[in-house]
């Protein structure tokens, strides 16, 4: 699969993750309204907003850290890995 030469930025990676973040936050409060019922919870909404937030918190530090780890061993391959980005012609079987 070809790569594209350029690399996302550290900002971009920031901003992609607050927006997946952004959305899932709404559909997570929304699932703990209609699920914590089902397992005898009481929450308030503005409990469940408040839960939603730490979650969110921990989701945006998770999303970032896990961006900037896949995307530094996108760019550096190890020596026991850069055998693969070497170009050789397929063999047919």
């Amino acid at each position: 699969m070809p790569t594209s030469p350029h690399k996302q930025s550290r900002r971009m990676s920031l901003v992609e993750a607050l927006v997946n973040i952004a959305v899932g936050y709404g559909v997570a409060v929304a699932m703990q309204i209609l699920a914590f019922p089902l397992f005898g919870l009481d929450a308030s909404l503005e409990e469940n907003l408040a839960l939603g937030g730490l979650f969110t918190i921990a989701s945006i530090c998770r999303s970032y850290l896990l961006r900037r780890i896949f995307e530094a061993l996108r760019v550096q391959p190890t020596p026991s890995t850069s055998h693969c980005y070497e170009h050789r012609p397929s063999a047919r079987l």
